[in-house]
């Protein structure tokens, strides 16, 4: 387990209430952390993995607002700088990811282009 060190992301305070919410339905141990990681398609090239799993070999661990979060330690490119949050609209109830990193973006919030 690596040590906790600045975490490459942010989470809001919405983002986390609405974690801990999904954690709390699903019944997950302290064992569980939240994942976030990127994976190759949707529709401007990658496209952000949200969810909680075990820590792997390969995962960094970070603390944010008292939410353990995993990262693979190659994604961190794409993911450094990038704010969570939870929005909840007339039109959108969601997770929105707000990434500096992202040349392109499209419509669907969830996929970007590096």
């Amino acid at each position: 387990m690596s040590n906790m060190t600045i975490a490459p992301i942010s989470l809001t305070e919405g983002a986390i209430k609405e974690l801990n919410r999904i954690r709390e339905e699903q019944n997950l141990s302290s064992e569980h952390a939240l994942r976030v990681g990127v994976k190759g398609g949707g529709c401007s090239g990658f496209s952000y993995l949200l969810g909680f799993d075990v820590q792997k070999e390969g995962d960094d661990l970070y603390e944010i607002n008292g939410m353990k979060v995993l990262f693979r330690k190659e994604h961190g490119l794409y993911l450094m700088g990038m704010e969570i949050d939870w929005v909840e609209g007339l039109n959108n109830r969601g997770f929105s990811f707000n990434n500096p990193n992202a040349d392109d973006t499209c419509g669907c919030g969830t996929s970007f282009n590096a």
